[in-house]
């Protein structure tokens, strides 16, 4: 779902104003109650690890080059001092989730990682606490890892902020980094930064030209128009002069705009390092010229917060819609696995209806001609196939080369007349003659029969294997049992089918016969030819004959005339009669074929399988693999996270319903459509979110 609308904050409240210089106020401001549950709905959805499932949430992704100052930003927005160095310091994603403690809530600090969970105790260890549990992701050293380490801060004044800090970006490798630190650091910052949910946070210094920052050149390869980049400039103190009109040109577009702070020095405390910050941008003679609504970790937390509810508010519905449709997906998927089979009758009803689903497969696609289940798969049109390769065999043995009517013309006949003559009327054409060249013929299209047959049975194995494999894919031990008795039982049918086209061959031999009228009618037709023709070859090289075309005559002017008019009359007999024999031919075989498919779907099939297997051997056979369970469990996990998730957004969803504190910020949500009539609700059905509330316009925005 594409829901396109700018980032441009909307609000009510009005901008930070400058710090008093006397006392600091808590970062975070009566902005977290309102926001605080659409927070809460996205850390739990990151709790559950959603993510996993494909599911991208939106998240504050913090980059910058090596010793921007990267984690001076965190600790000033955190109120927690962080590992510090020369070297990198941030070896893994730190996902940073900050909270302000409610009154009713106690102060928590802990980190997660591998799926544990270490409680720091005081503020002061937090620093020991990550280089520790980053020694053990990352192993101790300066190698990176990209196994995530959360840091959850709940504390007073704490701004409602969930950001995830990347390693510096670094190009040259010390001692101890690996030759492709950059390559690793680079890969890392591009496949956070890369989804369109993700807000890029860049760190730069005031101390450097912004155009020459890799971060900014790597934000800039993943959003060309910065309208999902925030800059942070740090060091302000460090590089005034001219910071206003970089801030202003915008040469690198940071289409979120620009905060300048001041990092913390030395052992200043945090309050402190804000009093000093407010001063320094309220008196500084150059810095103090820059728009108080752009400068002060105060307007970052602000800004930050603001842009992060945004952006929560704006993917929601894609997140609800895409939660369905994978919880659809997957509770599909696991329905259509099979069942772990309890006992021998389980196994054996199991196994009988998935041979009568591929048997009804075979009907459709191997007698009735059904595309349904094949739709765009030629291969598996088989009837189709079948008259295609039946019609291509008639064709190759009516086009063989020894069937050609043009080929030394008339030679055969007169040899065979010579060498069948007998005492008799020298005018009465001898039946052997005939009968002679009727079985050369025959003997000639002999060597094709085995082919023929191969082929096509070799087709019916494909296509008889492929849907025993689709309807048993779940059971690939059962499936090398079904394809054996398969392949034997299509080797039966092509022998069957081989010895009946020999039967009709031997048929065909044994005498010439045929009712069909065309070979008198077309016999009469030829033979109208033989006066014209027995007149004329002698006196020219080719005789055009009607059904035969071109023939040369010349081989035949020194024979004698009336074994001519013989040997014209057989021929004219054969021509007929040899085109009925193909057809006759290839149609019995045709018959013989459908005949045959028919019994091995119906009958053949089920006696040669049930021959092989017993009751015992086929639940044996149908025990779930490791992979299978491997992947039930994947499935079963997944939907129960899928529905956990759910059942996050639709409470959310629900509380919004009654809550008037949310208003509209900058456009109105198109929800995902509903998918049943009446809307669930969490009481009802804590697996799906198909609806928004159904109070007053369908919009959820971040508080005004």
């Amino acid at each position: 779902m594409d829901v396109d609308f700018d980032l441009t904050i909307v609000s009510s409240e009005p901008q930070p104003e400058p710090l008093s210089i006397l006392k600091a106020p808590p970062i975070a401001a009566s902005y977290n109650d309102r926001i605080r549950p659409l927070l809460d709905a996205v850390d739990k959805l990151q709790n559950l690890k959603v993510m996993k499932e494909g599911i991208q949430l939106p998240t504050i992704v913090i980059v910058g080059d090596q010793s921007s100052g990267k984690s001076s930003v965190l600790e000033s927005l955190a109120g927690i001092s962080l590992p510090r160095g020369q070297d990198i310091c941030t070896r893994v994603p730190l996902i940073m989730r900050l909270q302000d403690r409610r009154q009713d809530e106690s102060p928590k600090l802990h980190l997660e990682f591998n799926g544990k969970i270490v409680n720091v105790s005081n503020e002061d260890d937090v620093s020991d606490a990550i280089v520790t549990a980053t020694n053990v992701i990352a192993s101790s050293g300066k190698g990176i890892s990209n196994t995530p380490l959360t840091l959850v801060v709940k504390k007073d004044g704490a701004p409602d902020l969930t950001m995830v800090d990347l390693p510096g970006i670094t190009r040259v490798p010390v001692h101890g980094q690996p030759e492709n630190i950059y390559e690793q650091i680079s890969e890392m910052i591009m496949e956070y930064i890369r989804p369109e949910e993700t807000i890029i946070l860049n760190v730069v210094s005031a101390t450097v030209d912004f155009s020459t920052c890799e971060s900014i050149r790597m934000s800039q390869m993943v959003d060309k128009t910065g309208k999902r980049t925030l800059a942070v400039v740090t060091k302000a103190d460090k590089a005034p002069e001219g910071l206003l009109e970089k801030v202003t040109a915008d040469d690198v577009n940071i289409g979120l705009g620009y905060v300048c702070v001041r990092n913390r020095i030395g052992d200043e405390s945090y309050e402190e390092a804000r009093l000093e910050e407010a001063k320094l941008f309220e008196m500084h003679p150059q810095l103090c010229k820059i728009d108080k609504s752009n400068v002060g970790v105060p307007v970052l937390a602000q800004k930050l917060m603001q842009i992060q509810a945004t952006i929560m508010a704006k993917y929601l519905p894609e997140i609800i819609m895409k939660i369905n449709d994978k919880l659809d997906a997957n509770d599909a998927e696991l329905k259509r696995m099979p069942k772990n089979m309890s006992s021998v009758e389980d196994a054996m009803m199991v196994f009988m209806e998935m041979m009568g689903s591929a048997k009804e497969s075979l009907r459709k696609v191997l007698l009735r001609g059904e595309l349904d289940e094949y739709p765009d798969e030629k291969d598996m049109h088989c009837t189709a196939r079948l008259v295609e390769m039946l019609n291509q065999y008639y064709d190759e043995l009516q086009n063989c080369p020894e069937n050609d009517p043009t080929t030394n013309f008339l030679l055969e006949e007169i040899e065979v007349l010579e060498e069948v003559k007998g005492i008799g009327l020298p005018d009465v054409l001898p039946h052997t003659a005939f009968l002679t060249l009727l079985q050369r013929k025959v003997k000639g299209i002999s060597s094709k029969l085995p082919s023929f047959g191969v082929c096509v049975w070799d087709y019916i194995e494909g296509v008889a294997i492929r849907a025993l494999m689709r309807h048993s894919e779940n059971y690939p031990q059962l499936q090398w049992s079904t394809n054996r008795a398969v392949f034997n039982l299509i080797n039966k049918m092509k022998e069957k089918t081989i010895d009946r086209m020999t039967e009709i061959v031997e048929m065909e031999k044994l005498t010439d016969y045929t009712c069909n009228p065309e070979y008198l009618l077309e016999r009469k037709k030829l033979m109208t030819q033989q006066d014209t023709f027995v007149n004329n070859y002698k006196r020219r090289y080719n005789v055009y004959l009607q059904e035969i075309g071109d023939v040369n005559v010349t081989h035949l002017w020194p024979r004698d005339e009336k074994l001519i008019q013989q040997a014209f009359d057989l021929k004219m007999r054969m021509t007929p009669y040899w085109k009925i024999v193909l057809r006759r031919f290839v149609d019995s075989v045709a018959l013989h074929l459908r005949f045959s498919v028919q019994n091995l779907v119906n009958k053949e099939m089920d006696k040669e399988i049930w021959g092989k297997l017993s009751g015992a051997g086929i639940k044996r056979m149908m025990e779930e693999t490791p992979k299978m369970a491997e992947k039930r469990l994947k499935l079963s996990r997944s939907i129960k996270l899928l529905r956990e998730s759910a059942e996050v957004v639709t409470k959310f969803m629900d509380r919004i319903a009654t809550d008037g504190d949310y208003l509209c910020c900058t456009d109105t949500f198109k929800w995902p459509t509903c998918r049943y009539p009446t809307p669930t609700r969490v009481s009802d059905t804590p697996t799906r979110v198909d609806t928004p509330p159904t109070r007053g316009p369908h919009n959820i925005c971040f508080p005004t």
